[in-house]
């Protein structure tokens, strides 16, 4: 069975940094890509970035540089490090994994609440 679990998330202040992680286990980790996406209260989930099982990666948007997602095969840990957070960032940052590579994520994880206060 699969499992992703979060942890990392907090309340900040503008500016501040924050590093996420997505602890997995149920699958294998080296094969597959993982993802992170966010959600803000009545709003749909938005893309924050991927990281291929070579280590590709890619970002939404809104990240100009500000966040880095990473792996680690050993620990099957895929983690985000978020810099120069804004209030807008705030929302449940919420771990993804494509498992087969197929480019489609087949599990997610509960979330962690991030929240930015000005």
């Amino acid at each position: 069975q699969v499992h992703l679990v979060e942890s990392g998330g907090g309340v900040v202040q503008s500016g501040d940094s924050l590093k996420l992680s997505c602890v997995t286990s149920g699958f294998n980790f080296a094969f597959g890509a993982g993802g992170w996406f966010r959600q803000a209260p009545g709003e749909g989930r938005q893309f924050v970035g991927r990281i291929s099982r070579l280590g590709v990666k890619s970002y939404g948007d809104f990240v100009k540089g500000r966040f880095t997602i990473s792996r680690d095969n050993a620990k099957k840990t895929h983690s985000l490090e978020m810099n120069h957070l804004k209030p807008e960032d705030s929302g449940v940052y919420i771990c993804a994994v494509d498992s087969r590579n197929t480019g489609h994520y087949d599990y997610f994880g509960q979330g962690t609440q991030v929240t930015v206060s000005s």
